[in-house]
């Protein structure tokens, strides 16, 4: 008798000690024929078409595509293989096909414009509108009015952007795994016992002895931060930045040159033939923002303001670094090291002072009692979920009942065959299905360092802050109260407001009040001393220039890159980036720099010609989260409101009507000024 395929059961959860890479293919084209013949059914009826025989058969088929595919997406993310390479690659390919197919068929179309035409239509609960209205829109954008051949070549293009992109993802993976080098004692100097520890246990885990420094994230981090021995800093920054590309000691072996290249002309042909004069309008289309001319503006704007200031951080830099570092030409792979010293110098504070204060598993515990306070809901541990690794932890979301409401997988630790960053997603969406809601579920997954031998996980503030950044994902995911997953939780939302709770959730990580109940030292379990916590809070804004020129320089790369290509000059990728330097930029990395090849948002992470949304979102969670500084931290009036107006009605309406009910007015730019501790 042949075993059931893990991906197709009807689970609550999904069987991940089961899924094996054979179980794709096969789940994938069952789930992707019943969805064929469940759409030729629906578009062959005769019966006049209502949003219950239209759309929601639409959200059902949706829902068993995620329950098949979520848990393989989220696998090839934080436990690939080449086996499950290969099914994924595959079977997302086939995915994409499917999906591009769908969004140009004209009787569907006909079908949920019918709806929309309909005498019933005013009168359907908003967020049954915002779904019929979403759809009506996707379907414009898929190409759906094209008549041949360019309907055939509009679907070939979303094919190979799928499979380009998950390419120039699996490179960016290949070209971080394949560096690491060997290093003496001698070479530690500089680095704390806990970045000492864990390049021992990165050596251990490699069948080495000594210490091994790797590209993982917190390797990276440590070594430009602390190392004195400035060649291995250097050597450590040129591997590092030279990912995926045609420089460094990988030179061409992982090159994403072809792929960039590639991208940018399908996406701008792509944009072109739905009626676009560009990929940056296309991507505006779904966005707060709206135009061009207001997103450059806005970043602009903030240039013109951050710039002055970043510039004249740098130059204290330069004369700390020359004055008492020996370092009379500063670069790019001296700057974390010699910020690292000034700040020490200036607030007696230094990351390895507060990382004793910030044990993973306090921290972990110090969000949930947030977010209690703040929300009213509460994480449950449970030990009878299966897990893809035994870091990995599951926890029921309740409600003040006692009610289980959501649920969550936390995986927090860098290991091979992960990718690096942090992320929320999707394992499960909210559905109501008849009698049954499905709860939703989410992934939160970060890459800090793990714990060793001899210590637990000691996380930096910037960790800390990472961690509350992806739990706002999750909470904007999990307290949906909109039953149809199409415009539920992040779903739906536009893509500039999507940051929004999650930068909001940020700054309970700041406040005095909330690093009460976690704050302490792993050995002794001494809170937080005050006059720490005060030097913290003066060097919050440390550096604020020079970080936001970074932002800056990223979100105008990438708004430039889509906005102005030309398909006879090609993507100009390296020339851009120096011309946006030239505008924005302080510090100037070397000309064999290849920031753009690992650049995983806008080639592989849905965050093209929108990378300008963490800025333009930060900008609203500083207004909304100034409204718990007037009322109180914990206020529950505050966060109730919070709950109600923004994580609870997702995509189901505009994302500013969801602030202004929050907030009473629309958003004021000087807020975001005034969080970065700039002058309005």
């Amino acid at each position: 008798m042949t075993p059931a395929n893990p991906l197709l059961a009807d689970t609550a959860l999904p069987a991940f000690a089961a899924i094996k890479p054979e179980h794709v293919g096969p789940a994938i084209d069952a789930v992707l024929a019943e969805y064929q013949r469940e759409i030729d059914a629906l578009t062959a009826a005769a019966s006049p078409r209502d949003f219950a025989n239209t759309m929601l058969p639409q959200e059902a088929l949706e829902m068993r595509l995620e329950r098949a595919w979520s848990p393989v997406s989220h696998l090839h993310a934080v436990a690939d293989s080449p086996a499950l390479r290969e099914a994924y690659s595959a079977a997302l390919e086939k995915i994409t096909e499917f999906a591009t197919e769908l969004g140009q068929n004209r009787e569907l179309y006909a079908a949920v414009k019918a709806v929309a035409d309909g005498a019933g239509f005013a009168t359907l609960p908003r967020p049954a509108r915002t779904l019929v209205e979403h759809a009506l829109r996707d379907f414009r954008m898929s190409g759906v009015a094209l008549e041949e051949p360019a309907r055939s070549r509009f679907k070939e293009i979303a094919n190979q952007l799928s499979k380009l992109s998950n390419e120039f993802e699996n490179a960016v993976l290949d070209a971080t795994e394949a560096w690491s080098e060997k290093i003496g004692e001698m070479q530690l100097a500089g680095l704390p016992d806990a970045e000492r520890a864990l390049l021992k246990q990165y050596a251990e885990e490699a069948e080495q002895d000594g210490w091994l420094v790797t590209l993982k994230q917190p390797s990276v981090t440590a070594v430009l931060t602390y190392a004195d021995d400035r060649d291995l800093r250097e050597r450590v920054y040129a591997a590092y930045q030279t990912r995926a590309s045609d420089q460094g000691p990988s030179a061409g072996t992982f090159d994403n040159s072809q792929r960039i290249e590639q991208i940018m002309a399908l996406r701008h042909e792509g944009a072109r033939l739905i009626g676009f004069a560009n990929a940056a309008e296309d991507s505006l289309a779904t966005k707060m923002a709206g135009t061009p001319e207001r997103v450059l503006a806005f970043l602009r704007d903030l240039a013109a303001r951050a710039k002055p200031v970043a510039l004249r951080e740098l130059e204290e830099l330069r004369e700390f670094a020359r004055g008492e570092l020996n370092l009379a030409d500063l670069q790019p792979w001296d700057v974390a090291y010699a910020a690292e010293k000034l700040r020490v110098k200036k607030y007696a504070l230094s990351e390895e002072e507060l990382k004793p204060y910030f044990p993973a598993e306090a921290a972990i515990a110090g969000l949930f009692a947030i977010v209690q306070r703040v929300f009213g809901v509460g994480f449950r541990a449970r030990g009878d979920v299966e897990v893809w690794h035994p870091d990995v932890r599951y926890y029921d979301v309740v409600d003040a009942q006692g009610k289980v409401i959501a649920g969550a997988y936390f995986d927090l630790y860098a290991r091979s065959g992960k990718r690096g960053g942090a992320w929320m997603d999707t394992c499960r969406s909210r559905y109501a299905d008849g009698e049954r809601t499905h709860p939703p579920v989410a992934y939160l997954t970060c890459n800090f360092a793990p714990p060793t031998r001899d210590m637990p996980s000691l996380l930096t503030h910037d960790d800390v802050v990472t961690l509350f950044h992806e739990t706002g994902h999750g909470l904007h995911h999990m307290l949906t109260e909109i039953d149809l997953p199409s415009v539920a939780g992040i779903d739906g939302v536009e893509w500039d407001a999507v940051e929004l709770p999650s930068q909001f959730m940020e700054n309970f990580a700041w406040q005095r009040e909330g690093l009460a109940l976690f704050a302490k030292h792993w050995k002794t379990g001494e809170p937080l001393p005050e006059e720490l916590f005060r030097r913290m809070l003066a060097a919050r804004h440390y550096h604020a220039g020079l970080f936001l020129v970074r932002q800056l320089e990223f979100g105008l790369f990438d708004f430039r890159l889509h906005l102005e290509f030309d398909p006879v000059r090609g993507a100009r990728t390296m020339e851009l980036l120096r011309e946006v330097r030239d505008e924005v930029a302080v510090v100037m990395p070397p000309a064999w720099q290849r920031m753009p090849h690992a650049f995983g948002h806008i080639f592989a992470g849905g965050y093209a010609a929108g990378y300008y949304s963490y800025l333009w979102a930060e900008l609203l969670s500083a207004d909304a989260f100034a409204r718990f500084e007037e009322a109180g931290v914990f206020d529950r009036a505050a966060g109730d409101a919070f709950r109600r107006s923004v994580l609870a009605v997702g995509g189901s309406r505009p994302a500013l009507e969801s602030f202004v009910e929050f907030r009473g007015r629309e958003p004021e730019p000087d807020a975001l000024l005034r969080s970065y501790g700039l002058a309005a």
